[in-house]
Protein backbone atom coordinates (compact mmCIF):
# COMPACT_ATOMS: atom_id res chain seq x y z
CA UNK A 1 0.00 0.00 0.00
CA UNK A 2 1.48 3.68 -0.55
CA UNK A 3 2.23 5.50 2.15
CA UNK A 4 -0.60 7.59 3.47
CA UNK A 5 -0.88 11.35 1.61
CA UNK A 6 -3.71 13.69 2.50
CA UNK A 7 -5.94 15.45 0.08
CA UNK A 8 -5.06 19.28 -0.30
CA UNK A 9 -7.07 21.55 1.49
CA UNK A 10 -10.11 23.41 -0.38
CA UNK A 11 -12.04 26.60 0.52
CA UNK A 12 -15.42 28.48 -0.26
CA UNK A 13 -14.19 29.99 -3.78
CA UNK A 14 -12.92 26.89 -4.97
CA UNK A 15 -14.17 24.45 -7.27
CA UNK A 16 -16.57 21.08 -6.54
CA UNK A 17 -16.61 18.82 -9.27
CA UNK A 18 -20.00 16.50 -8.81
CA UNK A 19 -19.47 12.97 -10.63
CA UNK A 20 -22.51 10.02 -10.52
CA UNK A 21 -20.31 6.52 -10.20
CA UNK A 22 -23.40 4.53 -8.86
CA UNK A 23 -26.81 5.56 -8.72
CA UNK A 24 -27.89 8.27 -11.00
CA UNK A 25 -28.83 11.38 -9.17
CA UNK A 26 -32.40 12.83 -8.73
CA UNK A 27 -32.76 15.98 -10.33
CA UNK A 28 -34.23 17.63 -7.10
CA UNK A 29 -32.12 16.10 -4.86
CA UNK A 30 -29.22 17.39 -7.26
CA UNK A 31 -31.01 21.42 -7.91
CA UNK A 32 -30.68 20.93 -3.59
CA UNK A 33 -27.62 19.76 -3.59
CA UNK A 34 -25.63 21.95 -5.69
CA UNK A 35 -27.82 24.73 -4.34
CA UNK A 36 -26.42 24.68 -0.87
CA UNK A 37 -22.69 24.38 -1.80
CA UNK A 38 -23.13 27.12 -3.96
CA UNK A 39 -24.67 28.96 -0.91
CA UNK A 40 -21.73 28.28 1.14
CA UNK A 41 -18.87 29.39 -1.30
CA UNK A 42 -18.06 26.96 -3.83
CA UNK A 43 -18.34 26.60 -7.26
CA UNK A 44 -20.11 23.85 -9.39
CA UNK A 45 -18.45 22.24 -12.45
CA UNK A 46 -20.04 19.26 -13.92
CA UNK A 47 -18.83 16.69 -17.30
CA UNK A 48 -22.35 15.10 -17.82
CA UNK A 49 -25.32 15.15 -16.68
CA UNK A 50 -25.66 12.91 -13.69
CA UNK A 51 -29.42 12.32 -13.84
CA UNK A 52 -29.13 10.55 -17.22
CA UNK A 53 -29.37 6.81 -16.26
CA UNK A 54 -28.79 3.85 -18.07
CA UNK A 55 -30.58 0.72 -16.29
CA UNK A 56 -30.07 1.08 -12.24
CA UNK A 57 -26.67 2.91 -13.20
CA UNK A 58 -25.55 6.99 -14.38
CA UNK A 59 -24.47 5.22 -17.59
CA UNK A 60 -22.05 2.43 -18.85
CA UNK A 61 -18.95 1.72 -16.33
CA UNK A 62 -16.88 3.01 -18.84
CA UNK A 63 -18.25 6.02 -19.11
CA UNK A 64 -19.26 6.63 -15.02
CA UNK A 65 -14.66 6.10 -14.61
CA UNK A 66 -14.38 8.50 -17.52
CA UNK A 67 -16.18 11.12 -15.57
CA UNK A 68 -14.38 10.63 -12.57
CA UNK A 69 -10.89 10.63 -14.08
CA UNK A 70 -12.04 13.07 -15.96
CA UNK A 71 -12.52 15.54 -12.87
CA UNK A 72 -9.17 13.93 -11.50
CA UNK A 73 -7.51 15.42 -14.26
CA UNK A 74 -9.08 18.43 -14.45
CA UNK A 75 -7.30 21.97 -13.21
CA UNK A 76 -10.03 23.52 -12.63
CA UNK A 77 -11.86 21.32 -10.15
CA UNK A 78 -10.51 21.19 -6.69
CA UNK A 79 -12.90 18.73 -4.76
CA UNK A 80 -15.12 15.92 -5.86
CA UNK A 81 -18.24 15.05 -4.55
CA UNK A 82 -19.94 11.81 -5.48
CA UNK A 83 -23.84 12.77 -5.79
CA UNK A 84 -25.35 9.40 -4.75
CA UNK A 85 -24.33 5.97 -3.97
CA UNK A 86 -26.66 2.92 -4.27
CA UNK A 87 -24.75 0.74 -6.80
CA UNK A 88 -22.16 0.63 -9.32
CA UNK A 89 -18.60 1.89 -7.75
CA UNK A 90 -17.39 -1.80 -7.92
CA UNK A 91 -18.30 -1.88 -11.12
CA UNK A 92 -16.28 1.03 -12.40
CA UNK A 93 -13.12 0.49 -10.34
CA UNK A 94 -10.95 -1.19 -12.43
CA UNK A 95 -11.19 2.01 -14.91
CA UNK A 96 -9.71 4.51 -12.87
CA UNK A 97 -5.68 5.42 -12.34
CA UNK A 98 -4.43 5.28 -9.02
CA UNK A 99 -1.26 7.16 -10.01
CA UNK A 100 -3.30 10.15 -11.56
CA UNK A 101 -5.39 10.11 -8.79
CA UNK A 102 -2.38 10.39 -5.96
CA UNK A 103 -0.51 13.14 -8.04
CA UNK A 104 -4.04 14.96 -8.35
CA UNK A 105 -4.50 15.11 -4.41
CA UNK A 106 -7.83 15.65 -4.87
CA UNK A 107 -10.27 15.45 -1.91
CA UNK A 108 -13.26 12.73 -2.79
CA UNK A 109 -16.54 13.35 -0.45
CA UNK A 110 -19.38 10.58 -0.67
CA UNK A 111 -20.47 7.50 1.62
CA UNK A 112 -22.97 4.31 1.55
CA UNK A 113 -21.91 2.86 -1.81
CA UNK A 114 -18.94 5.49 -2.16
CA UNK A 115 -17.13 2.98 0.44
CA UNK A 116 -15.59 1.34 -2.20
CA UNK A 117 -13.93 4.43 -3.68
CA UNK A 118 -13.02 5.53 -0.71
CA UNK A 119 -11.22 2.44 0.24
CA UNK A 120 -9.86 1.57 -3.36
CA UNK A 121 -8.07 5.37 -3.36
CA UNK A 122 -6.72 4.60 0.59
CA UNK A 123 -5.28 1.22 -0.97
CA UNK A 124 -4.10 1.53 -3.90
CA UNK A 125 -3.21 5.44 -4.25
CA UNK A 126 -2.50 6.01 -0.70
CA UNK A 127 -4.61 9.07 -0.63
CA UNK A 128 -7.04 9.86 2.05
CA UNK A 129 -10.99 11.38 1.76
CA UNK A 130 -13.70 11.92 3.06
CA UNK A 131 -17.01 10.04 4.17
CA UNK A 132 -19.60 12.81 4.28
CA UNK A 133 -22.66 13.85 2.45
CA UNK A 134 -23.94 13.78 -0.95
CA UNK A 135 -27.36 14.53 -2.39
CA UNK A 136 -29.74 12.61 -1.07
CA UNK A 137 -32.59 14.57 -0.23
CA UNK A 138 -34.97 16.97 -1.76
CA UNK A 139 -34.74 19.01 0.47
CA UNK A 140 -31.15 19.44 0.34
CA UNK A 141 -28.22 18.70 3.05
CA UNK A 142 -28.61 20.64 6.66
CA UNK A 143 -26.70 23.93 7.40
CA UNK A 144 -25.12 21.41 9.91
CA UNK A 145 -24.01 18.84 7.26
CA UNK A 146 -22.37 21.80 4.87
CA UNK A 147 -20.91 23.50 8.18
CA UNK A 148 -19.00 19.95 8.57
CA UNK A 149 -18.17 19.84 5.13
CA UNK A 150 -16.75 23.28 4.94
CA UNK A 151 -14.60 23.01 7.88
CA UNK A 152 -13.58 19.27 7.07
CA UNK A 153 -12.56 20.45 3.99
CA UNK A 154 -10.34 23.69 4.95
CA UNK A 155 -8.56 21.64 7.85
CA UNK A 156 -10.13 23.62 10.30
CA UNK A 157 -10.74 22.43 14.10
CA UNK A 158 -13.93 20.66 14.03
CA UNK A 159 -15.81 19.69 17.11
CA UNK A 160 -16.42 15.86 18.98
CA UNK A 161 -18.79 13.72 17.06
CA UNK A 162 -21.38 12.97 20.21
CA UNK A 163 -22.67 9.90 20.73
CA UNK A 164 -23.59 7.31 23.49
CA UNK A 165 -20.76 5.20 25.06
CA UNK A 166 -21.64 1.65 25.03
CA UNK A 167 -18.31 0.21 26.40
CA UNK A 168 -15.74 2.20 28.49
CA UNK A 169 -12.52 3.27 27.55
CA UNK A 170 -10.24 5.52 25.35
CA UNK A 171 -8.51 4.65 22.15
CA UNK A 172 -6.54 6.03 19.46
CA UNK A 173 -6.43 5.03 15.94
CA UNK A 174 -6.36 6.03 12.16
CA UNK A 175 -10.11 6.14 10.94
CA UNK A 176 -11.43 3.35 8.86
CA UNK A 177 -14.82 2.17 7.81
CA UNK A 178 -18.31 3.30 6.02
CA UNK A 179 -21.02 1.62 5.07
CA UNK A 180 -20.84 -1.98 6.80
CA UNK A 181 -22.01 -4.22 3.43
CA UNK A 182 -19.42 -2.18 1.55
CA UNK A 183 -17.17 -3.14 3.80
CA UNK A 184 -17.68 -7.00 3.81
CA UNK A 185 -17.92 -6.84 0.10
CA UNK A 186 -14.42 -5.41 0.15
CA UNK A 187 -13.22 -9.16 1.41
CA UNK A 188 -10.80 -10.41 -1.52
CA UNK A 189 -10.95 -7.35 -3.48
CA UNK A 190 -7.33 -5.16 -4.50
CA UNK A 191 -8.75 -2.21 -1.96
CA UNK A 192 -9.76 -4.93 0.65
CA UNK A 193 -10.37 -2.77 4.17
CA UNK A 194 -7.47 -2.78 6.59
CA UNK A 195 -8.94 -2.50 10.05
CA UNK A 196 -5.13 -2.60 11.70
CA UNK A 197 -4.78 -0.75 14.49
CA UNK A 198 -7.77 1.58 13.50
CA UNK A 199 -10.54 2.90 15.34
CA UNK A 200 -13.59 1.63 12.71
CA UNK A 201 -16.68 3.56 11.76
CA UNK A 202 -19.71 1.61 10.36
CA UNK A 203 -23.62 2.59 9.58
CA UNK A 204 -25.98 1.05 7.45
CA UNK A 205 -29.61 1.24 5.75
CA UNK A 206 -32.08 -1.74 5.71
CA UNK A 207 -30.27 -4.46 6.67
CA UNK A 208 -31.89 -6.32 9.32
CA UNK A 209 -30.41 -7.35 12.40
CA UNK A 210 -29.44 -10.89 11.26
CA UNK A 211 -27.88 -9.39 8.29
CA UNK A 212 -25.94 -6.95 10.47
CA UNK A 213 -24.99 -10.59 12.50
CA UNK A 214 -23.25 -12.10 9.35
CA UNK A 215 -21.63 -8.62 8.04
CA UNK A 216 -20.10 -8.45 11.23
CA UNK A 217 -19.34 -12.22 11.35
CA UNK A 218 -17.59 -12.33 8.07
CA UNK A 219 -15.60 -9.71 9.02
CA UNK A 220 -14.51 -11.01 12.00
CA UNK A 221 -13.87 -14.32 10.37
CA UNK A 222 -11.55 -12.89 7.83
CA UNK A 223 -9.89 -11.25 10.76
CA UNK A 224 -11.10 -7.78 10.55
CA UNK A 225 -12.32 -7.09 14.19
CA UNK A 226 -9.49 -8.43 16.36
CA UNK A 227 -7.14 -5.60 15.26
CA UNK A 228 -9.41 -2.83 15.93
CA UNK A 229 -8.75 -0.33 18.56
CA UNK A 230 -12.26 0.70 19.08
CA UNK A 231 -15.53 0.73 17.44
CA UNK A 232 -18.33 3.67 16.59
CA UNK A 233 -21.36 2.87 15.01
CA UNK A 234 -22.85 5.71 12.89
CA UNK A 235 -26.78 5.48 12.12
CA UNK A 236 -29.12 2.19 11.48
CA UNK A 237 -31.65 3.15 9.41
CA UNK A 238 -34.19 0.90 8.96
CA UNK A 239 -32.29 -2.00 10.13
CA UNK A 240 -35.39 -3.68 11.99
CA UNK A 241 -37.31 -6.67 11.20
CA UNK A 242 -41.16 -7.20 11.68
CA UNK A 243 -40.77 -10.65 11.57
CA UNK A 244 -38.27 -10.96 13.99
CA UNK A 245 -38.56 -8.04 16.48
CA UNK A 246 -35.87 -9.61 19.00
CA UNK A 247 -32.99 -9.41 19.37
CA UNK A 248 -33.27 -5.55 17.67
CA UNK A 249 -29.66 -4.17 16.02
CA UNK A 250 -28.02 -2.28 18.52
CA UNK A 251 -28.54 -5.76 20.78
CA UNK A 252 -27.01 -7.55 17.71
CA UNK A 253 -23.82 -5.36 17.53
CA UNK A 254 -23.40 -5.51 21.26
CA UNK A 255 -23.55 -9.03 21.73
CA UNK A 256 -20.87 -9.11 18.41
CA UNK A 257 -18.61 -6.10 19.59
CA UNK A 258 -18.65 -5.92 23.17
CA UNK A 259 -16.11 -9.71 23.31
CA UNK A 260 -13.63 -7.73 21.41
CA UNK A 261 -12.66 -5.53 24.63
CA UNK A 262 -12.41 -2.61 22.88
CA UNK A 263 -14.45 1.08 23.27
CA UNK A 264 -17.77 1.12 21.55
CA UNK A 265 -19.75 4.57 21.19
CA UNK A 266 -23.85 4.07 19.23
CA UNK A 267 -25.77 6.81 17.55
CA UNK A 268 -22.76 8.86 16.13
CA UNK A 269 -24.08 11.41 13.64
CA UNK A 270 -23.40 10.35 10.02
CA UNK A 271 -24.79 7.80 7.50
CA UNK A 272 -27.88 7.69 5.99
CA UNK A 273 -30.00 9.88 8.41
CA UNK A 274 -29.72 13.55 9.09
CA UNK A 275 -27.11 14.58 10.41
CA UNK A 276 -24.50 13.08 8.03
CA UNK A 277 -21.67 14.38 9.49
CA UNK A 278 -18.11 14.56 7.69
CA UNK A 279 -15.34 12.61 8.90
CA UNK A 280 -11.84 12.12 6.80
CA UNK A 281 -10.09 8.19 6.16
CA UNK A 282 -6.99 7.72 7.29
CA UNK A 283 -6.48 10.54 10.04
CA UNK A 284 -5.73 9.59 13.82
CA UNK A 285 -9.31 10.26 16.04
CA UNK A 286 -9.72 9.39 19.85
CA UNK A 287 -13.01 7.35 20.56
CA UNK A 288 -14.09 7.78 24.54
CA UNK A 289 -16.55 4.93 25.49
CA UNK A 290 -16.95 6.71 28.43
CA UNK A 291 -18.16 9.91 27.17
CA UNK A 292 -19.72 8.75 24.18
CA UNK A 293 -17.50 11.11 21.48
CA UNK A 294 -15.03 10.69 19.15
CA UNK A 295 -12.66 13.41 18.26
CA UNK A 296 -10.22 13.87 15.13
CA UNK A 297 -6.56 14.40 16.07
CA UNK A 298 -5.95 15.70 13.14
CA UNK A 299 -7.28 17.18 9.96
CA UNK A 300 -8.03 15.82 6.89
CA UNK A 301 -6.50 17.90 4.31
CA UNK A 302 -2.81 19.56 3.85
CA UNK A 303 -2.63 23.19 3.39
CA UNK A 304 -0.25 25.10 1.51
Amino acid sequence: MPRFRKPRAVVPGDTIGIAAPAFPADAGALAAGTAALREAGFRIRSRRDPTLARGYLAGTDAARAKELMGLVDDPRVDAILCVRGGYGCQRMVGGLDAARVREAGKPLIGFSDVTTLLLWQRKLAGLGGFHGLMFNARRGPSREEVASLVSALAGEAQAPFLGQGRRRGVAQGRLVGGSLTLLAASLGTPWEVDTRGAILLIEEIGERPYALDRLLTQLGAAGKLAGVQGIGVGHLVGCDDKKRTQPEAEEVLMELLAPLGVPLVFGLPFGHQSPNLTWPVGVRAELDGRRGTLMLLESGVQRG
